[in-house]
């Protein structure tokens, strides 16, 4: 029997993981980090932290994994890092599964930036009138920050600016929170209620992180067709390694390292 184990976290994840659970002689283990509050997964997950490398090789070497599949989501890049490393010290074979990210389209209007500290900034200068979004001359009034709770803090201090905040779950209790509304809700998302939202509380701007997947997009839709100006935070680095985009060439490299 091959153990399999799945760092997930994500919709693709649990995709994975049910697959796996239908190939013969194959026991897929999977492992969700539990930041999100009744989060959707599959029957039978783990729950919680390793402890960082040491704690994750000793779990792997205590639970006989023969294969390692990091399906996290594309913004839990200390988890792939500390996966890559786990999985070099024990010696298994380890794959990094990633979605791919959006592409700037015709007729969208980003400013990609590296960090929400930047997107903070790129939103200070355009609420001072310093022009900084293309054909956006007025100043940033009403923001759609669509990042989670966890950075929110980052846009705490832009006094000037209004912002609509959606998450799943409520930010800590010690979290500087931006000016602003709380809207609790968890994709995947119609781009009609995308529309609804941008127009009915009169949004002049998007922050969103470079996600990728169906799920959230809408939102990016609806900026493009009402024109508003967006806020992309591009992805971390994540480590070297194999890699793939979709969940069928992840049961065909499992499928080949499974002979090895």
């Amino acid at each position: 029997m091959i153990r399999v184990l799945i760092l997930g976290g994500t919709g693709d994840a649990i995709e994975i993981t049910n697959k796996i659970n239908h190939i013969p002689e194959i026991q897929a283990i999977a492992s969700w980090a539990g930041r999100t509050r009744n989060p959707v997964m599959p029957p039978n997950v783990r729950i919680g932290g390793f402890g960082g490398v040491p704690g994750l090789v000793e779990y792997l070497r205590e639970q006989k994994i023969d294969i390692l599949i990091d399906a996290t989501h594309p913004f839990a890049d200390s988890i792939s890092w500390n996966a890559d490393r786990a999985a070099r010290e024990v010696g298994i074979p380890r794959l990094l599964f990633h979605r791919p990210g959006w592409e700037k389209e015709a007729g969208d209007n980003w400013i990609e930036v590296g960090n929400h500290r930047e997107a903070a900034a790129i939103l200070h200068n355009q609420s001072m009138s310093h022009q900084v979004f293309k054909n956006q001359i007025n100043p940033i009034k009403r923001v759609f920050l669509t990042i989670g709770r966890q950075e929110i803090a980052a846009f705490a201090h832009l006094e000037r600016i209004w912002f609509l905040m959606r998450m799943i779950d409520p930010p800590a209790v010690d979290s500087k929170i931006p000016c602003g509304e709380i809207l609790f809700n968890r994709g995947p998302f119609d781009l009609r209620d995308e529309r609804e939202i941008l127009t009915r509380y009169n949004i002049d701007a998007i922050v969103s992180k470079n996600s990728g997947g169906s799920a959230t997009y809408p939102k990016i839709i609806a900026a493009r067709e009402m024109g508003i100006p967006v806020v992309m935070v591009k992805r971390p680095p994540l480590p070297p390694g194999e890699q793939v985009t979709d969940v069928e060439a992840v049961i065909n490299w499992l499928m080949a390292n499974r002979r090895k």
